[in-house]
């Protein structure tokens, strides 16, 4: 615990650091619409970075999101566009059926948790691994989309019978952007969950040696299964959000390289890629400090193909300060 608010201390530091600097070097950074923007971002990428976090607690990873969220952007469009949809074999009997608002949402969100459910099991029951199971989820999604879309990009248009759905996801609350609001939300109760109930307790064991905390009496199969069907879960509702927020799903190309982003912020907040580690608190730092990167990036004019250099610099980072704490720890218990 102490190592973890070390963790938590240290990226809190810099991101108060990062933040300053930015400040220092663009006043737009403070500008109320960059924050709001940002605000709005920070809200994306945090909720399914929160799910991305309990499954490497768990000492798993999921590199399936990008995938996952090209695929259930196209449904979503195709399912509120029926005039449009044209789907392929054996999918052909959804064309032109008319989806109320409420029902492609839930039905989007629960594909999420399904697939979800589908990794757990591979996962679980086959004994298949992690990685191996989310790379091929990353390739077979994302061909599925290109398919189901005709590889076309979908979009809302003017978002004729969902007007209230696409003025949420791209709304507002007291000033604070829907997505945020629904981070903080969600980060409460998550909070909760990880650090104050059984359940959590029981992800950090698995975490930390998953054979002795089924010989203690915990169903890791359960718990482990559980933590996929959540990110699943959390993916799907993060899939609404980003596809409204870009108003058009490009099936090649929407959500590329969004599960690094996940996986940056769950390392860079203190989620050890060995498992047993991590906090709530932690992944929300991670996020913002990747989002204040980002934007600085922006604002300073530096070329837009090094995001991914930065964001490739952070993992880095992260894997290394972990590393170097392992180290340090084990050499505390050897003296």
């Amino acid at each position: 615990m102490k190592g973890l608010l070390r963790k938590e201390t240290g990226i809190f530091v810099l991101l108060v650091v990062v933040c300053a600097a930015t400040a220092m070097k663009s006043h737009e950074f403070l500008g109320i619409q960059n924050l709001q923007n940002t605000a709005r971002l920070i809200g994306m990428y945090g909720i399914f970075s929160i799910g991305v976090g309990l499954v490497i607690i768990t000492g798993g990873i999921d590199l399936t999101l990008g995938s996952v969220f090209a695929l259930l952007g196209v449904l979503l469009a195709m399912f509120l566009n029926p005039k449009e949809n044209d789907f392929p074999w054996p999918l052909g009997w959804l064309d032109n059926r008319f989806w109320p608002w409420p029902i492609a949402v839930i039905a989007v969100i629960a594909i999420g948790a399904l697939l979800g459910t589908f990794h757990g099991f591979l996962i679980t029951r086959v004994k298949l691994q992690p990685f191996i199971v989310t790379l091929c989820g990353l390739l077979f999604y994302r061909g599925m989309a290109r398919y189901i879309a005709g590889d076309e990009t979908k979009g809302f248009h003017d978002a004729k019978g969902f007007e209230s759905l696409q003025n949420f996801a791209t709304g507002s609350l007291w000033g604070f952007p829907i997505t945020f609001v629904i981070l903080i939300v969600l980060s409460v109760i998550m909070w909760v969950v990880l650090h104050r109930s059984v359940y959590g307790r029981y992800l950090y064991a698995i975490g930390r040696n998953e054979e002795a905390a089924r010989f203690s009496g915990i169903n890791t199969k359960r718990v482990i299964a559980s933590a996929y069907i959540l990110c699943g879960l959390f993916a799907g509702l993060s899939a609404v959000l980003i596809a409204f927020y870009t108003n058009a799903v490009a099936p090649s190309s929407h959500g590329n390289f969004y599960e690094l982003y996940g996986i940056a912020a769950a390392v860079l907040g203190g989620c050890s890629l060995r498992g047993g580690e991590g906090s709530v608190v932690g992944i929300l730092l991670g996020t913002i400090l990747l989002q204040v990167l980002q934007n600085l990036v922006n604002l300073l004019g530096i070329p837009s193909s090094l995001n991914y250099a930065v964001m490739g610099a952070v993992i880095m980072v992260g894997v290394l300060a972990d590393q170097l704490l392992a180290n340090r720890s084990a050499a505390k218990r050897a003296t």
